[in-house]
């Protein structure tokens, strides 16, 4: 406030004698004194969902008082700025969905659930994004993890982690954007993303693209997961160059399609809030499908699993055990969880858009993490690899300084045998008294080393 009135120096007060409202600073304008009665323009601040073309409104009322919400609200000195002519289409459609005929105790109940599932969500992002390189680095490193599967898996993985780094960089760019400090790396000041347009459309077209992505090889993971349980003849070596055409490749053509419909139907500077556009359908259309399929592929595979432990005579209760589990295992590697963010949050009842608001984006968030728990950290023979190599790190660190002793050894027989002559008679008894324990140490050492290693190989 003491800023705003310093900078409108002699405008902060109208002329004496006439009535006024004085000079203020509304939290993100600062407001000239108005006469009684008129009501006063500028452009709207340059914030995200809101356009600066446009126009916000105060109003001074005949009383020299700002007025509020209501024509006879005076009760807030510095009034109320009128700010609903700023939105965009976009952001406007979704305050009406969401704020508009709430309470001030129903807004404030959903803003502190918007901030609570965004502090949870880049928690559970970082820590994806930490797994998942580590589980990634872990297939790349052991050869013997080295099979179609875990192909698979590299791809799922290196697609989530793009995922996650664009959704981090977003996250901290509207940090950045809200914080008190100049927006800006142009002119030696800091910016960001939605100051850029070009980049600001850009960088939503990766995240959408990626997403579509991980759709994809979720697809590809239930389509091989499928054949090699239920259809065997499908189960010799796959056709990768189908599998990256289809990962990678069919994702750019939707995405090419969406991204057109965006440029020619939506004027904004950037694609704030696209995902309650019709217009996404043409991305989530194939993330359903692939939903839906997967959604198949798992009844089918736990109707098998069923079918062969009933053969084996193993006990319902058992059976019904061993077949929720595997469905619960596969549910994130498949993307089927995903089906939570697609339904319609209720617009109504603050409980529910909370329950729903938590489920989904804990669901996103996490679901990185849970994929590289599963399929990498809790996976026996990851366990097993991860095991013998350090199993042979230590026999190798243990032979070293056996080595090592066996070294000393020598050297002190050999500074035995180099006593000068005249001292030979003299400590002859004293020389093989020291000299033959020792060399019956180093012999007994080599044939516990020679031992060692066969039981090694």
């Amino acid at each position: 406030m003491e800023q705003c009135i310093r900078s409108l120096g002699d405008r902060a007060y109208g002329k004496p004698g006439v009535l006024h409202c004085n000079g203020t600073f509304d939290s993100l304008l600062c407001w000239p004194a108005t006469l009684a009665g008129e009501t006063v323009r500028q452009n709207c601040p340059d914030l995200r969902g809101l356009d600066p073309t446009r126009f916000s409104e105060k109003k001074c009322g005949i009383d020299g008082h700002w007025v509020g919400r209501t024509p006879n609200d005076t009760s807030n000195p510095w009034g109320w700025t009128n700010y609903t002519g700023c939105y965009s289409p976009e952001a406007w459609k979704v305050y009406n969905r969401f704020l508009a005929d709430k309470s001030e105790e129903q807004k404030m109940a959903l803003k502190s659930i918007v901030y609570g599932t965004r502090v949870m969500e880049i928690v559970g992002l970082s820590l994806s994004l930490v797994s998942l390189t580590i589980s990634s680095l872990i297939f790349i490193y052991f050869r013997s993890l080295k099979c179609h599967r875990t192909r698979i898996h590299k791809n799922l993985f290196y697609a989530m982690i793009i995922q996650v780094i664009i959704r981090l960089i977003l996250y901290v760019d509207q940090w950045i954007s809200k914080a008190d400090t100049p927006y800006g790396l142009v002119d030696g000041h800091l910016t960001v993303i939605t100051k850029i347009p070009s980049l600001c459309k850009a960088i939503y077209s990766l995240l959408e693209y990626t997403k579509t992505v991980c759709f994809m090889w979720m697809f590809i993971e239930g389509f091989y997961l499928h054949n090699m349980i239920v259809v065997s003849v499908f189960s010799g070596n796959p056709n990768y160059f189908l599998y990256y055409l289809l990962g990678w490749g069919s994702p750019l053509l939707s995405t090419g399609i969406w991204v057109v419909v965006m440029i020619y139907l939506n004027k904004s500077r950037c694609w704030f809030s696209y995902y309650f556009l019709p217009s996404i359908w043409i991305m989530d259309g194939q993330r359903l499908a692939v939903i839906v399929i997967n959604l198949i592929f798992l009844f089918n595979i736990v109707r098998i699993l069923i079918t062969k432990l009933r053969e084996s005579h193993t006990n319902e209760a058992e059976t019904l055990r061993k077949a929720v589990k595997a469905a619960i295992v596969l549910l994130p590697l498949l993307g089927i969880t995903n089906f939570v963010v697609m339904i319609e949050p209720s617009q109504e009842n603050v409980v529910q858009f909370g329950v729903w608001a938590y489920t989904s984006f804990f669901l996103i968030s996490f679901q990185g993490f849970g994929i590289s728990l599963i399929y990498c950290f809790l996976n026996g023979e990851v366990i097993m690899a991860i095991t013998k190599r350090w199993r042979n790190f230590r026999l190798t660190t243990s032979g070293a300084r056996r080595f090592t002793r066996s070294h000393s050894v020598y050297t002190s027989v050999s500074e035995v045998q180099t006593i000068p002559m005249y001292q030979v008679d003299a400590n002859k008894e004293m020389s093989e008294a020291h000299a033959i324990p020792l060399l019956t140490e180093h012999k007994t050492q080599q044939h516990g080393d020679h031992h060692s290693d066969r039981r090694h190989h």
